[in-house]
């Protein structure tokens, strides 16, 4: 994980030196142990050995993922707190049972699941989430989308590891690129249809 962030970091440095300049320390085993204990589960070990290298970027950074901010220990915290809230009070229920979502294969159909853990934010309610309650035939520690609004639940990768990898290669590749517009790094395609 050391190695693809630091290719990460040479690529964001040339595209945007604010971007580079956002990713913050790594975080201490204290602080993932914590988290652990508050989502009452294990992290995956590739997971927890990037937040050693950054925990997240800094919020008024520009962001990394399609311009959506990748979230640090303590604000994975704060954005689960919110949807473990709003499960807890019945808000994805209704007389007929609970919302379900159209997900792809591997994912479970719940409209939201505590062990989704959120590690993007896009300000709007959605993330990108680690699964570490995937379906029969998903994987743990898989990455899904999850939309606060729209019942679909895509699969983007089969682990933190591949899809760090997938974007180290696409910023290696001049597929992704620092956008003002959006403030952040996004695709070249959605930024020349602008």
């Amino acid at each position: 994980m050391k190695e693809i962030w630091e290719l990460i970091e040479a690529k964001l440095t040339e595209l945007s030196p604010k971007a580079a300049a956002g990713l913050q320390p790594g975080a201490t085993a204290e602080a993932i142990a914590h988290l652990e204990h508050v989502i009452g589960t294990k992290l995956p070990q590739d997971f927890k050995a990037s937040c050693q290298v950054h925990n997240g970027q800094s919020p008024e950074s520009p962001g990394l993922i399609e311009s959506e901010e990748l979230l640090s220990l303590p604000e994975i915290q704060v954005q689960w707190q919110i949807w473990k809230d709003l499960l807890d009070s019945k808000t994805f229920e209704n007389e007929q049972g609970s919302y379900t979502s159209n997900p792809h294969p591997g994912i479970r159909n719940d409209w939201w699941n505590p062990l989704w853990i959120p590690i993007t934010h896009d300000g709007s309610g959605d993330h990108y989430c680690l699964d570490l309650a995937p379906a029969a035939t998903g994987n743990r520690g898989q990455i899904i989308r999850m939309w606060h609004d729209d019942p679909e639940r895509s699969l983007e990768a089969p682990s933190f590891t591949a899809w760090m990898t997938d974007y180290k290669n696409k910023l290696e590749s001049g597929q992704l690129v620092y956008s003002e517009n959006y403030f952040g790094i996004i695709d070249k395609d959605v930024d020349d249809e602008d």
